[in-house]
């Protein structure tokens, strides 16, 4: 039997693709009052990687200027980078025409965004690090 943290490496490190189809039914089904945010890097447009947040923690974005979300598998308020130094300041929150969705625009304010590390040791700038080669396989970039 692979203990969690075999699977979570595999999951993280791995270039078998495993997604995840029932994260949003999950969420759900786990009564989580959340919208999912987009956290995209102001200045090069690049997407970091997709979160959630509810109410309190949009606040706390707001109040902090730093990106907060709700961690579903946690279950409990994040502020990212609280613990790395790798925070993400806030330029702006915008919402989508439904009202379902939340873009935040930030600044990092350290070296990556992703909470994994490059083979060398470096944190990910964001946690796009792997293409899809086909539909069971995946690629580093």
């Amino acid at each position: 039997m692979l203990t969690r943290m075999s699977k979570t490496n595999d999951l993280e490190e791995g270039l078998t693709q495993q997604l995840d189809f029932d994260k949003i039914g999950s969420i759900g089904r786990n009564g989580h009052q959340v919208v999912p945010v987009v956290l995209q890097d102001v200045d090069s447009g690049d997407v970091l990687f997709v979160g959630y947040a509810n109410e309190t923690a949009l606040r706390m974005t707001l109040e902090l200027k730093s990106a907060v979300l709700y961690s579903t598998s946690r279950e409990e308020i994040w502020h990212k980078g609280a613990t790395s130094g790798d925070t993400l300041s806030l330029v702006d929150v915008r919402v989508n025409c439904e009202q379902n969705s939340l873009l935040y625009r930030v600044r990092k304010q350290g070296q990556g965004a992703c909470h994994t590390r490059d083979p060398d040791g470096s944190t990910r700038s964001d946690c796009y690090y792997r293409v899809v080669s086909n539909e069971n396989e995946l690629a580093f970039m």
